[in-house]
């Protein structure tokens, strides 16, 4: 058996071993986590002594967890079931208490808007709905780094999506990418009439520039920032995370797993088909994991220490960082969902947090976090406004 297989085994066992619990809610505030664990710090805190835990998104109240669906298309990472079983997932997850679902027109494309609004309709009043525009898309064209944010093709996209998730309102409205032709003014001028007319409720940008922050902020307050943002990538940290704590705007985390690296199932000898995204990336290429997997050995010592999965560790580290970040861990997979939710019950004293840190710190990762033209698309700056 392969050391993957070993790893997925032993991640299993450990979900499968507190099957007895049921399912875990989201916990209680900080300090309300804190105190649970106060016994004893190295176990999880009990399911029945927590209460739901919200974060807030600027205004927009969500759970401390949302649920990425973007690879519920099978388009990314390979095969899934199918649209079925993504939409009992995706009721299945809200049923847990997740309030907080990611999509976007891109993902299919269409398709999976069409699954979440398939999903949440029966709940939609209890849950908050996010997806995304700024692709020029077609149902014919499964890829394209095209971009589009004209103020006209926003408006379009956003009746058309409208439709797709069988609502009539979009909770958190994202840039999917700054389209470097459109001033930023125009696109957050557009939105905010959206949001006026009761269309969107929430503004918000992934991957952007850091000055094209400022600028819409200035337009259109700002409910969100979107970036990949996990142990495994930390780039946030030098400019966007300030600037989110400085304009009081949330952060939602993208691939907080690492694209499945911190569940602990990818080892230096995996290796990926061409048809999953991961081959495509730098940082999963053989000769980087042989030096990436020292993260990953990391991890797995402390969900031994703390009496947990190497990804409810991994997603408790960015719960611990601010009170207004949000991971959208992504699954296709009930267990996974179970497991991902289950991390609100794993808490990182202070004194554990500093020593988590310094050690990881230590940790050198190699490789690019994408291809070479998905990079070229994160961090831009939208073009200047022109009188």
């Amino acid at each position: 058996m392969s050391d993957a297989s070993n790893s997925a085994l032993k991640r299993r066992d450990l979900l499968l071993a507190g099957a007895g619990l049921g399912v875990i809610p989201l916990t209680g505030a900080l300090p309300a986590r804190a105190q649970a664990q106060q016994a004893n710090p190295n176990r999880n805190a009990d399911a029945r002594t927590v209460r739901t835990e919200r974060r807030r998104l600027g205004s927009l109240e969500v759970s401390a967890l949302g649920l990425g669906c973007m690879e519920m298309t099978g388009t990314y990472y390979g095969p899934v079931s199918g649209p079925g079983d993504m939409v009992k997932l995706i009721r299945n997850a809200a049923d847990h208490g997740v309030t907080f679902f990611d999509t976007a027109e891109g993902y299919g494309p269409f398709l999976d808007e069409e699954m979440v609004g398939e999903a949440l309709a029966p709940v939609r009043n209890n849950v908050a709905i996010a997806t995304k525009f700024g692709f020029a898309r077609d149902a014919g064209a499964r890829q394209g780094l095209t971009l589009n944010s004209r103020p006209e093709h926003i408006r379009q996209v956003v009746e058309a999506m409208l439709k797709r998730l069988r609502t009539d309102r979009i909770d958190l409205l994202y840039q999917h990418r700054v389209d470097p032709q459109v001033p930023i003014e125009d696109v957050a001028g557009t939105v905010k009439d959206l949001i006026t007319e009761g269309r969107v409720l929430h503004f918000g940008l992934s991957e952007p520039g850091p000055q094209t922050i400022r600028r819409a902020h200035a337009i259109q307050p700002l409910a969100a920032i979107q970036n990949e943002y996990s142990l495994l990538w930390r780039g946030p940290e030098a400019q966007i995370l300030p600037i989110c704590e400085e304009l009081g705007i949330g952060c939602v985390c993208w691939s907080p797993l690492g694209m499945g690296f911190l569940a602990g199932t990818i080892s230096a000898s995996s290796r990926f088909p061409t048809t999953d995204y991961r081959s495509g990336c730098p940082r999963f290429s053989p000769e980087a994991l042989k030096t990436n997997v020292a993260l990953v050995d990391f991890v797995r010592q402390w969900a031994r220490r703390k009496e947990a999965t190497p990804a409810q560790i991994s997603l408790a580290w960015l719960l611990a960082r601010k009170p207004w970040i949000v991971p959208i861990p992504g699954t296709t997979k009930l267990p996974h969902l179970e497991e991902n939710i289950g991390t609100v019950s794993v808490v990182f004293t202070p004194d554990e947090l500093r020593e988590f840190d310094t050690a990881l710190a230590s940790i050198r990762i190699v490789g690019e976090r994408g291809p070479a033209p998905v990079l070229a698309l994160s961090g831009v700056e939208a073009a200047p406004k022109r009188d």
